[in-house]
């Protein structure tokens, strides 16, 4: 069994033999990125610079984020939906399994038309949530008062990006509400379900 990351033989035109590169900077050269853990700083910054140096390389040709993640930090989820919105390359979203709290909010950021779910995907939107409430009471206060500034930031955006008025997503992110590729469809978050 194979240790790290893979290689792969790969011919430039002109070249008179295949040289092996790294599988993911093999994937990354057709323009497919992966978000596959848990977002935080690393993976945003990651995914941030790719999507800013492949749009300034050609930004005729679409970028892909495959999505299958439980969800994560809500600045840094915020961070890559921004540069998504700010390269001129245009970014289709394709949830591949699961795209949970903040992976949602970043498939739904994708292209319009653009954002496509595999058949047994699963979309889950919920309230933006703390680790915890510890230190002075003041402290507390002042982070429910982000929370809530933050909440209604997210509901917008899905609000704008869904079609759906803003009571109902507000509504439905009450609590975790799971949907079914056909079900988040239906719901806006994504514009196609992909056939099986």
């Amino acid at each position: 069994m194979p240790i790290g990351v893979p290689k792969v033989p790969f011919q430039l035109p002109g070249d008179d033999e295949a040289s092996w590169t790294d599988l993911y900077n093999r994937i990354y050269e057709e323009r497919f990125l992966f978000l596959g853990q848990e977002v935080n700083s690393e993976i945003s910054n990651q995914l941030v610079g790719l999507m800013v140096y492949l749009s300034l390389a050609d930004n005729t040709k679409d970028l892909y984020i495959l999505i299958n993640c439980p969800g994560g930090d809500v600045i840094s989820g915020m961070g890559i939906f921004d540069t998504m919105q700010f390269v001129e390359a245009e970014v289709q979203t394709v949830c591949v399994g699961l795209a949970a709290s903040m992976a949602s909010l970043i498939l739904v950021g994708g292209e319009f038309t653009k954002r496509l779910a595999f058949p047994h995907a699963w979309i889950m939107i919920h309230q933006p949530a703390t680790a915890s409430f510890d230190g002075r009471v003041v402290d507390c206060v002042l982070e429910a008062n982000e929370l809530l500034k933050m909440r209604e930031n997210i509901t917008n955006i899905y609000a704008l990006r869904t079609g759906k008025p803003s009571w109902q997503i507000y509504e439905d992110m009450e609590r975790d509400y799971y949907m079914s590729a056909e079900e988040a469809q239906a719901h806006g978050i994504v514009d196609t379900v992909g056939d099986s």
